[in-house]
């Protein structure tokens, strides 16, 4: 169908570029692009491609608003905490360009419903800050044969790559997919996410904005894609660094010949030691540990949070190591190798790592707590506020 007079009016600035024109502006009102995750990434994502006049968006996320968020959230609102992250998402979609259709998913994408609604996009764009659903869009993309638009995100800094699942008219892929980049996850817990490593609230603006430009370029075939290239980009130093990216004619998934067909357990997979066996950690709720405190029991309270965390809240006698700092100072605590120690974060995840450091070094009585610091405020202590 031409474009109506209305659309004449609010794509002009496209449809004045020599390069775009009518035939592009057409080719986006015709596409649709799924969102995985409406936070950091997300948000300006919809944002952007709403105002870009891409007719379809599917926004993906089962959260809900948090204050914390609306420091690089952007789509969503004050009035907003509290509320469906994706339909707030699609209100302000809807506010912007009410002519896109928008489709929600209040729920998370899994292995059971991750090529049902994959399959209904033309582009997926991967918006997540954890590492199984990296892996199950990545594989589900390639079986799909769908573009994967990737992005990341962490304190300072940002990637994004464009992972082209599509075949060349002889059968080969056209590019890496995500498993030529991260063949192995990480060990659970050595990457921090970005609620307990932090992140600058505008970093994700430059990423989603790098990933929403790679959409535009795929669906109107303008441009040199992303594909085969990664970008790293550093906001301190205001650095873009371009690395080459090739695919892995061994990956189980993309290669040659490919061995894995089907979507697999992705927490099972990405909870691999890869052939390292993790001490047992037991937890210890705050509950149990309110009552050992009321007690007077002797032990160390080990916090590993970053030292700015300190400064927003704290639980009283606690000594503080950060996680990254721990297995260099075990010394500044081996008088309590055969003691009770209690090894607290902001919500349980670097604790659970630094207890199974001092585990492996000779610590006989470690304890997680259970939820962190976070838990003890909900629960324990109100004048902790959450963070």
């Amino acid at each position: 169908m031409p474009l109506t007079s209305d659309q004449y009016q609010r794509y002009a600035r496209h449809l004045s570029l020599p390069e775009f024109g009518e035939a592009a502006q057409e080719k986006l009102l015709k596409a649709s692009v799924l969102l995985i995750g409406a936070g950091g990434l997300g948000s300006p994502l919809a944002l952007y491609l709403a105002a870009a006049g891409v007719g379809r968006l599917g926004i993906m996320d089962f959260d809900v608003v948090d204050v914390s968020n609306l420091q690089r959230q952007v789509i969503h609102r004050t009035q907003d905490v509290g509320k469906s992250k994706a339909q707030s998402a699609k209100r302000g979609v809807q506010d912007l360009n009410p002519t896109v259709q928008v489709d929600i998913y209040e729920e998370g994408i899994s292995s059971a419903n991750a090529l049902e609604i994959i399959a209904k996009y033309d582009i997926v764009i991967d918006g997540t800050d954890n590492f199984p659903t990296r892996y199950l869009v990545g594989d589900a993309c390639v079986m799909l044969e769908k573009v994967n638009i990737y992005g990341s995100i962490y304190r300072f800094e940002g990637q994004a790559t464009v992972f082209d699942g599509r075949k060349n008219a002889d059968g080969s892929r056209r590019g890496p997919c995500y498993r030529c980049l991260y063949p192995e996850p990480p060990p659970p817990g050595e990457v921090p996410s970005c609620a307990e490593g932090g992140v600058l609230g505008i970093l994700p603006g430059t990423i989603a904005m790098i990933q929403a430009t790679e959409a535009i370029k795929a669906i109107t075939g303008i441009g040199k894609p992303l594909t085969g290239r990664f970008l790293r980009y550093d906001a301190l130093n205001m650095e873009f660094r371009t690395l080459k990216l090739r695919r892995n004619p061994t990956c189980p998934v993309c290669g040659d010949h490919p061995t894995i067909h089907q979507l697999i357990d992705y927490q099972e997979f990405c909870g691999l030691k890869r052939g390292e066996s993790a001490p047992s950690v037991r937890e210890m709720s705050v509950a149990e540990y309110a009552a050992l405190r009321d007690k007077g029991d002797k032990h160390l309270l080990l916090d590993v949070r970053e030292g700015f965390e300190l400064g927003i809240c704290q639980i009283e006698g606690n000594t503080h190591i950060p996680l990254g700092q721990v297995p260099n100072r075990l010394g500044e605590i081996a008088d309590w190798k055969s003691q009770l120690v209690v090894v607290q974060c902001k919500s349980g995840r670097r604790s659970m790592k630094a207890a199974e450091t001092l585990l492996k070094h000779g610590f006989t009585k470690v304890v997680n707590l259970e939820g962190g610091i976070l838990a003890w405020g909900e629960e324990i202590d109100p004048s902790i506020s959450a963070y």
